[in-house]
């Protein structure tokens, strides 16, 4: 009996010893010759796949190192690519007497790095949800994914079915309206279920990151639509996270590392006491257990010279939320992986730039490390980041070269919240002698000082996370100002889609009531706001004037270019001049509801001599010979 056992037990060592090799993913899933950083990781996922060894005799490949998480499943093998000619690799992987034999690419890049051109202020950028702007494709619509959704265009927070064809279809509305390049809020794979009232159509919880989402098309796909925006003159942004992943990533059920996430331990406690962690939460009352730690949504500590300990754990390492699990940056391999995934990106795809969501929720040094390396390779990219605190100081000490920080963070562009924050009080206010109205815009402006270049900001009145500039109404009067100011400041102006035909809502019941459909994007819709036909009298009102200031806008030195000269409101007057090569740009605000007066006089060291200006915005002449008069509210784009 005993030797029975034993047999049986030698036959078993010796078929485990024999399996084979089991490979299920690696990425990247290619990778490119020629990147001034040779260093390259795959992530390798299979099971027992840790305790492998990796060999190839690929020219000019080497294997550097390999490293094996606490995972059995996962495996980093770290190759230098330094010599290598594009071509098919082969790489042995032997584990346990068997050896598996795997092919991986290596491409030739298109263009170098500095041929990579990025926005800049002489863009507009134009940001939309890829679910809510149009539906090109009816295959995409009912695709397979691993969790169950649903499309029900009637439930704000469902999916509604746009997808990248329906965008490609219309880019050239995109040049009617005279925008310069497209950002889309993340397109990659979110395979999260549906409650039955909120899903993840944004597209923030990311659960493959080499992977267009399926419901929005294929990578190809997406290629094809970037190809044809170029072609067309538009650049595209791509939107990514490295503050955090979807809650369904293969990285949660089966963690690389026991420091791959922040704050991980509720979700073993969750397993200990036998409840369900699958959907975001131990139990089913919808709360979390006492380990699970959520940020602050407080980003001041991150600059805070007095800073305390918990208050910066809090903010940095809690999650955004519990479906979205915080990737910990500090450990070098995580960020690692996030700065190869960028680069794959720009490379793959041809992207123009990246927006990055929550910026400083993120570990400062890991991506000040990855902005350094992306500016390093691409030197004329440009990424914008996402820094929500409504002080000038507070963002300005994340750019590029800023003087305030501690530490460098290679951010060549940052969002001015500050302007969004003043222009919507702004709206509700008359300007007076000191704080109201366009005091508040005047009043942060006076900060660009801190700014290294505060031409490499980026200005907005609204986004998918703010309320509509109209609020619940429709009333285009402070809304043309805005929009005046925002694309004639020393800034790169955003617009959020929809805005140019009146698109409104709030978010006091749910997000979902700022990011509604665009009419004519679906099949059913009573009409097509894409074209002239299709709009109301005011909607085309208000997108031919739009379009007119966004075509003059470009290729305008003045703007792009020029100095910039702003005075103090007067008299509920606020001005603001651009001037270049003995060309000026004053852009005028009546901020109350009352008539007003530009004091010519006072105005004199832009003006000048000037008898006459043209109304950018009108088409008509206006004498500066003598005062001009100004109805309630009334904004002029004058240029001489």
């Amino acid at each position: 009996m005993n030797r029975l056992v034993l047999s049986l037990s030698l036959l078993l060592s010796i078929m485990t010893m024999k399996a084979a090799v089991k490979i299920d993913r690696i990425e990247p899933t290619d990778w490119f010759v020629g990147m001034k950083n040779t260093s390259l990781q795959l992530m390798v996922y299979g099971e027992g796949i840790k305790t492998a060894d990796v060999t190839t005799d690929y020219p000019g490949v080497k294997v550097d190192s390999l490293v094996r998480l606490d995972s059995p499943n996962y495996l980093l093998v770290y190759l230098n690519l330094d010599g290598a000619q594009p071509g098919t690799m082969t790489l042995n992987f032997k584990n346990n007497g068997s050896t598996k034999k795997v092919k991986y690419l290596l491409k030739a890049r298109e263009m170098s790095g500095d041929k990579r051109m990025g926005f800049t202020n002489a863009d507009v950028l134009y940001m939309l949800m890829p679910d809510r702007f149009a539906d090109g494709s009816q295959k995409n619509n009912a695709v397979k994914t691993k969790y169950s959704y649903k499309i029900d265009r009637s439930q704000p927070s469902l999916r509604h079915g746009g997808d990248l064809e329906g965008i490609r279809q219309h880019l050239d509305y995109f040049k009617e309206l005279g925008v310069t390049a497209l950002w889309f809020t993340p397109v990659l794979e979110n395979d999260s279920p549906d409650n039955g009232v909120n899903s993840s159509y944004h597209g923030y919880a990311t659960t493959d990151y080499y992977k267009v989402d399926p419901r929005f098309g294929t990578n190809e796909e997406y290629r094809k639509l970037i190809d044809e925006a170029h072609q067309k003159g538009l650049k595209v942004v791509m939107d990514m996270i490295f503050n955090h992943c979807g809650y369904e990533h293969p990285w949660i059920k089966d963690m690389p590392s026991k420091d791959w996430l922040n704050t991980p331990e509720w979700l073993s406690a969750g397993e200990k006491t036998g409840r369900d962690v699958t959907t975001g939460y131990v139990d089913g009352s919808g709360k979390v257990n006492d380990l699970y730690l959520q940020t602050s949504y407080k980003l001041t500590p991150v600059v805070d010279p007095y800073v305390s300990d918990i208050d910066l754990h809090e903010t940095v390492d809690g999650w955004f939320v519990p479906s979205m699990p915080d990737l910990n940056q500090k450990n070098p391999h995580v960020i690692k992986y996030l700065i190869q995934n960028s680069e794959w990106w720009i490379e793959t795809v041809g992207i123009d730039g990246i927006r990055m969501d929550t910026y400083p929720y993120a570990d400062a040094d890991a991506m000040a490390l990855w902005m350094k390396t992306l500016d390093e390779e691409y030197p004329n990219f440009n990424v914008v980041g996402e820094t929500w605190v409504t002080e000038p100081a507070y963002t300005a000490a994340w750019q590029k070269d800023s003087k305030i920080a501690k530490k460098n963070s290679y951010l060549k562009t940052v969002m001015d919240f500050s302007f969004y924050d003043k222009i919507n009080m702004a709206k509700k206010e008359n300007t007076d002698d000191w704080w109201n109205g366009y005091n508040r815009i005047y009043n942060s402006l006076v900060y660009d000082y801190l700014y290294p270049n505060p031409s490499s900001v980026m200005a907005f009145i609204e986004n998918h996370d703010t309320d509509r500039f109209l609020g619940n109404d429709k009333d285009t009067t402070a809304l043309k100002q805005a929009l005046a100011l925002l694309l004639t400041v020393n800034r790169i102006p955003q617009l959020y889609y929809g805005t140019e035909i009146l698109m409104n809502g709030t978010k006091e019941v749910t997000d979902g009531n700022v990011r509604k459909d665009f009419p004519g994007g679906f099949k059913g819709d009573e009409r097509n706001a894409f074209a002239a036909e299709g709009r109301t009298k005011a909607e085309n009102a208000m997108f031919t004037w739009l379009s007119n200031l966004l075509h003059w806008r470009q290729g305008n030195d003045v703007i792009i270019k020029g100095s910039q000269k702003q005075f103090i409101p007067y008299k509920g007057v606020y001005v603001i001049a651009r001037q270049y090569n003995g060309k000026t740009v004053m852009t005028v605000i009546n901020g109350t509801r009352k008539d007003a007066a530009l004091s010519v006089k006072r105005y004199a060291e832009v003006i000048g001599q000037t008898k006459q200006a043209r109304d950018v915005l009108t088409g008509s002449s206006v004498a500066l010979d003598k005062d001009l008069k100004l109805t309630p509210r009334q904004v002029l784009v004058l240029e001489f």
